[in-house]
């Protein structure tokens, strides 16, 4: 049956998949947004539904202090004996596991690991933990590094072994131990996350090694494909579906101009077949935007997002800038309110911000909210950005002349104001239509018919002008001012809808 990749689409890097069942979940990284570690359900491999996120509460992970693609990155999920793991990297804090029953619900505070390296991942086998990431007993080689923890203390029990140096492509990372049939399976990505990305494979019949190199790696890559609509394929998990056919997600980019994206590194599925004990992917070992393999379920297209703010919960796919300020948000009796903080966009903090990752490229953002600035230097509006300094604002600000709608660009030391109209009190409509290449800005004042403001390149939101830049672009609404300000932004409506 044919499928489309990504099977999530937007930022969602760094995927992770367990099977208990009929039943999938899957995670994702989460970088420097809260709640931290969106987490998937689905029945049939290529819908999926994010039913929560396994980092809740801000006060356990600081956040704060994380610089722009900085935060938690690379988890893994596996389920044990009734309980679900989650085990991630925090910058600068170490490795961490978190557990739950239910995967929907209430996520355990963190238990820190001591285990140095970063890209975690667990086996169980026997009652035991084996933990191994990407850290490095031996400082003048790159290799996966593996011990034996208590997962209730994160305490190392026994030694720290390396079992793995892969293939020698540089940046060895993403590691995953596996116990399937007679042998056991190291799997991890090189490459580095680029066009150089990929996904390569030993075995033993050890678990603590050796482990021969697969003749055939990279078992997976997007590196040979001229075609170049699919690029950075790698970071790969491997899952069992309950047919007894084998698959792996893994991130890759899909090209929006040239060479670049703006959306950043997104989940896609590709069916794995074994050949002589060897787990191979198939047309060639490249990722591929329309795929075949055998599901049991169609896909079916992407759904709209369309919160109630007549309900005071916060829906999953929602996020914040690190450690938000509970109380610059209020929702409920179907208003969103912001109340701006002198915190700016541009300052890499926790600016009074909500938003999700822009579902695809073709998709429209539409907003209906009103907004009387008090002072100088209030604005509020949509924000499109992949990094505090590289973003697009479509908002109303209060300046010296009086109230404007503006639409400005900014990456690093580049700036552009490409409208700025004044604008009257009211309620404001501002809704922008995306596609591959451009953003077209459009307002409506009080329902009347809309406008056009301006349209502008996506170009300086793609990731690889940004440049290290792990994340992708996130649509969502702001409020922030110069001073201390009474003002608030009152949201009635944030529609993301996919075209």
């Amino acid at each position: 049956m044919k499928y489309q990749n990504p099977i999530i689409r937007g930022f969602h890097p760094d995927p992770s998949i367990c099977r208990v069942g009929e039943d999938y979940y899957l995670v994702t990284s989460s970088f420097e947004y809260f709640p931290g570690i969106p987490i998937f359900h689905s029945k049939d491999l290529v819908n999926w539904k994010q039913i929560g996120n396994c980092l809740q509460r801000a006060e356990e992970f600081p956040l704060l202090p994380v610089k722009d693609s900085g935060g938690v990155w690379a988890p893994t999920i596996r389920y044990h004996e009734g309980t679900f793991y989650v085990t991630s990297t925090l910058e600068g804090y170490g490795n961490f596991i978190v557990t739950a029953t239910d995967p929907a619900g209430v996520w355990s505070a963190p238990v820190w690991v001591d285990m140095e390296g970063i890209d975690p991942s667990m086996l169980f086998e026997d009652g035991a933990m084996y933990y191994c990431t990407n850290g490095r007993i031996h400082p003048d080689c790159e290799e996966i590094v593996m011990a034996q923890i208590d997962p209730a203390t994160g305490r190392v029990i026994g030694e720290k072994q390396a079992i793995w140096n892969g293939i020698g492509g540089g940046f060895l990372e993403a590691p995953h131990v596996y116990h399937i049939g007679d042998w056991y399976y190291v799997m991890a990505a090189e490459g580095g996350t680029n066009f150089n990305h990929m996904v390569t494979v030993g075995r033993s019949r050890n678990l603590w090694g050796p482990y021969e190199n697969f003749a055939g790696n990279p078992i997976l890559t997007n590196g040979h494909d001229t075609s170049k609509q699919v690029q950075c394929a790698g970071h790969g998990d491997l899952v069992e579906d309950h047919n007894g056919n084998w698959w792996m997600v893994h991130l890759a980019t899909r090209l929006s101009r040239r060479t670049m994206t703006h959306l950043g590194r997104e989940t896609f599925l590709t069916p794995v077949v074994w050949e002589n004990g060897w787990p191979v992917t198939e047309n060639n070992r490249k990722a591929q935007l329309t795929a075949e393999g055998p599901l049991w379920e169609e896909q079916l297209q992407p759904t709209d997002f369309e919160p109630d703010f007549s309900n005071a919960e916060w829906e999953p796919q929602w996020i914040f800038l690190r450690r938000p300020v509970k109380e610059s948000y209020e929702r409920g009796n179907g208003v969103l309110r912001l109340h701006p903080t002198t915190v700016q966009l541009a300052d890499a903090k926790n600016a009074t911000f909500v938003g999700i990752a822009q579902p695809d490229f073709a998709c429209e953002i539409d907003m209906e909210y009103v907004f009387d600035p008090c002072k100088t230097g209030d604005e509020a509006g949509i924000v499109l950005m992949t990094a505090s300094n590289f973003r697009y604002i479509f908002a109303k600000r209060r300046t010296e002349q009086g109230n404007v709608l503006v639409m400005e660009r900014y990456a690093e030391d580049f700036y552009q104001a490409s409208f700025c109209q004044s604008i009257p009190d009211g309620a404001l409509r501002l809704v922008v239509t995306a596609d591959k290449e451009t953003y077209r800005f459009a307002y409506g004042i009080d329902g009347k018919e809309l406008q056009e403001a301006c349209t502008v390149s996506t170009r300086f939101l793609s990731v690889e002008i940004a440049g290290k830049c792990f994340t992708g672009t996130v649509a969502g609404c702001y409020a922030q001012a110069e001073q201390e300000t009474e003002a608030t932004a009152m949201i009635e409506r944030f529609a993301v809808r996919c075209r």
